[in-house]
């Protein structure tokens, strides 16, 4: 925006500044205190003053610049372009973009003083580092440009999933972690996956296995707590023949060789026993296995994934699993959530489960509103397992094509849901539940634009709903 022209009759009168001693001197520091460079030259463009933040700025010392003309600074290259000469080349304000030695960028307006006969004697220049702006418009565009390529990460996953009717993922918590997979997927890297029962690892370890190198190759699953202590050793690494009574004559290949370049999964790999855990060891640093009762060893190619619900590092506390292993494994852990704290999994899970229940059964059924409601509520202690568990038993239980919530059998989470004539209160406990996401998602995603983003609304609703049920449960206490 153009500034008027200032003229030296037209000043406001600085009365205040008589009642001082040394009224020049309170001037200059008036201008010395500015945040922003002051800078001013003549009418010529000579250089006659500049105040303290205008060296910071430029890294031009005051000294070096009075009496210097404008143009002789932007020769030399002390400055970009001079926003004086502009002034004085159009008789009137100029704003322009500056940048000098110091690597420091800014704004600067050049505005011309005239006198009473309309020729300028003085121009003054504001100077405002923006730097740090430009920086931050910087920081700005990396963060879009790098969600853009996190959100195209995502479709891709999305698109992949498609054609897996048995992986399910609309969760964004379950989605990102699906980003992470697919990233160390394509690398031979070892993958941990911790959790609790049920959340779904062995799926996270198919998928990974599936979009990496190997997915032509070997998937040798391994569940290290379902095998007996006696036979862990002689079922990962093999025997050679008579190695102890009942051995096959002609010995056994170990899964490690079965898998050979391929991937084995070790699920539970907290369960093994410390004298397997030694031999374990071997294959992560030296890429061999050595069979029971055989003195050399046998090379392998193998991808390691392991999975536990256990804390590894109490179990090493506790002398049950070696700290040099846990070092080994920990490479890329993956934390899979549990499905307690991914809810927009569950509806989709449900029909997915309810589908594959209806193929196999020719049946049409379906999950009545009230009854997907309460899976929603629910904790899940056994998650995705306990998930499949109930609605196998719910699809059995219902009478007709709708399953509803007495046949699901979690009421002890559906409390409240009459009023009170003992009617069904579906819209109390639809806004029950909506309070809950639309306080989680707050909590998860720190911010009302983010929060509402992930819910699918928009700000101005999500910030109304949210002062409802803020209010609500206020005057509740």
């Amino acid at each position: 925006m153009e500034r008027n022209p200032v003229y030296l009759s037209e000043k406001k009168k600085l009365q205040f500044l008589e009642e001082y001693e040394d009224p020049l001197g309170c001037l200059a520091a008036i201008l010395e205190s500015s945040f922003d460079g002051i800078f001013i030259t003549d009418g010529e463009a000579n250089t006659i003053w500049c105040n303290h933040s205008y060296e910071v700025v430029s890294g031009l010392k005051m000294e070096e610049v009075v009496g210097e003309n404008m143009s002789e600074l932007v020769e030399q290259g002390a400055i970009s372009r001079s926003g004086t000469l502009m002034a004085i080349g159009s008789q009137t304000s100029v704003t322009i973009d500056q940048h000098f030695r110091t690597g420091k960028q800014a704004i600067v307006t050049s505005t011309p003083i005239f006198d009473e006969n309309k020729k300028i004697i003085m121009v003054v220049t504001n100077v405002r580092d923006v730097s740090e702006i430009y920086q931050l418009k910087e920081k700005l565009v990396q963060n879009e440009e790098l969600t853009k390529r996190y959100q195209a990460e995502i479709e891709l996953i999305r698109s992949q999933l498609e054609g897996d009717h048995d992986f399910i993922a609309e969760d964004d918590v379950t989605l990102e972690i699906l980003r992470m997979a697919q990233r160390v997927a394509q690398m031979d890297t070892v993958v941990i996956l911790f959790g609790e029962t049920g959340v779904g690892k062995e799926r996270f370890a198919n998928y990974i296995h599936h979009n990496s190198q190997r997915k032509t190759n070997a998937f040798i699953k391994v569940n290290c707590g379902a095998i007996a202590e006696s036979l862990v050793e002689s079922e990962l690494f093999g025997y050679e023949p008579g190695s102890f009574t009942g051995a096959q004559a002609k010995g056994k290949r170990g899964l490690f060789e079965v898998a050979d370049q391929g991937t084995i999964f070790l699920d539970e790999v907290g369960d093994l026993p410390l004298t397997a855990q030694v031999k374990l060891l071997r294959v992560l640093q030296e890429g061999e296995v050595t069979r029971i009762g055989a003195s050399q060893a046998i090379p392998v190619d193998v991808r390691i994934l392991a999975a536990t619900n256990r804390d590894l590092q109490q179990l090493v506390d506790e002398g049950k699993f070696r700290a040099d292993l846990l070092y080994r494994l920990n490479v890329f852990p993956i934390t899979l959530p549990p499905l307690r704290e991914r809810p927009r999994d569950i509806p989709a899970l449900t029909q997915n489960m309810l589908s594959h229940l209806n193929r196999k059964y020719n049946q049409n059924k379906k999950m009545t509103q009230l009854a997907m409601a309460s899976l929603i509520e629910y904790e899940w202690p056994g998650n995705v397992r306990e998930l499949r568990n109930v609605i196998e038993r719910a699809f059995i239980l219902s009478d007709g094509e709708n399953i509803d919530a007495v046949a699901v059998g979690l009421q002890k989470n559906t409390e409240n849901m009459t009023d009170a004539s003992g009617q069904l209160n579906l819209k109390g406990l639809l806004e029950e539940i909506e309070a809950k996401y639309i306080r989680q998602a707050y909590v998860e995603h720190g911010g009302v634009r983010k929060a509402a983003r992930s819910l699918g609304m928009d700000p101005a609703t999500y910030i109304r709903k949210r002062k409802k049920y803020t209010q609500d449960k206020m005057v509740q206490k």
